[in-house]
């Protein structure tokens, strides 16, 4: 009998072996090991925060961090009956000076993963196993969250058409310039390793939203490995979002950050955003 045909019929027999295995009991399958903090930068929060919550799937997470940036309603008393940790800012620090005091706390906490989604019930928290999975088995080192598996469903969850343009555009533009393949650049839910955050020196960056542009291309820069998941969005008036003209900032200032990203990597001027800490 030829070789070839002889691995093919082997093949085949082992195929049908494999089809007949059962499926394992729920407590032979491999437990996680990685200690995980979920962080919430919230602001307005108390509306949204409670569904967010109830969504994680039971034992996904180990701690959630909840930091309060100089919110006007009960979002800090809410989040304390809950059982959160909370942290409070007095005075609003903008988003990207919340999301700094989320990753310190984590990293203080001992967090190996670290989740962060915003408490608006935008996203669906019910995925974040899915996320930390690809985290554990060495796929990735960053996962995002995909707003948009198709335009249709983008519109259909409540996305406002100006900002799925905006998105497209920048999206694709950050997937030529970065040479990456990302569905969502701009996503609120993210799921990084310890030493993305570790090595990243993010309290370099910007206190307003153009942090997490900064952050993600940190990432790429620093040659760590980012994918994405598909996740359900919802947009409705308690979901935080930014108007039409901080859109249009935003995204001058995301051009700009990839434009810093390639003067960086030719060598023609080195950024204190691209060096590692210290």
């Amino acid at each position: 009998m030829p070789v070839l045909q002889k691995l093919r019929l082997d093949l085949k027999h082992e195929f049908f072996r494999v089809e007949r295995i059962t499926v394992p009991e729920s407590d032979q399958l491999p437990k996680r090991t990685s200690k995980v903090i979920a962080v919430m930068p919230a602001y307005n929060a108390e509306k949204t925060l409670a569904a967010t919550v109830a969504d994680m799937p039971v034992g996904s997470v180990d701690e959630v961090i909840l930091v309060d940036d100089g919110s006007k309603d009960h979002t800090v008393e809410m989040a304390q009956e809950m059982g959160l940790t909370v942290i409070v800012h007095p005075e609003n620090r903008g988003y990207g000076g919340n999301q700094k005091t989320c990753y310190r706390h984590a990293l203080e906490q001992g967090a190996d993963i670290i989740v962060m989604i915003h408490p608006d019930y935008q996203y669906d928290s019910r995925v974040i196993n899915v996320a930390v999975n690809l985290l554990e088995l060495g796929i990735c080192d960053v996962i995002l969250g995909s707003r948009i598996r198709s335009r249709q469903e983008a519109l259909a969850g409540g996305m406002p058409f100006y900002k799925y343009l905006f998105n497209r555009f920048l999206t694709a533009v950050e997937n030529i310039g970065l040479g990456q393949n990302l569905g969502d650049f701009h996503s609120g839910f993210r799921v990084y390793r310890r030493e993305v955050l570790e090595k990243i020196p993010f309290e370099r960056n910007s206190d307003d939203f153009v942090f997490d542009t900064q952050f993600l291309v940190q990432a790429v820069r620093l040659g760590f490995r980012l994918g994405d998941i598909p996740v359900p969005v919802r947009y409705f008036d308690e979901a935080s979002s930014i108007n039409f003209k901080r859109s249009l900032r935003y995204g001058f200032h995301t051009l700009a950050v990839v434009g810093q990203y390639w003067l960086d990597r030719l060598g023609i001027y080195h950024s204190k955003l691209f060096g590692a800490k210290k």
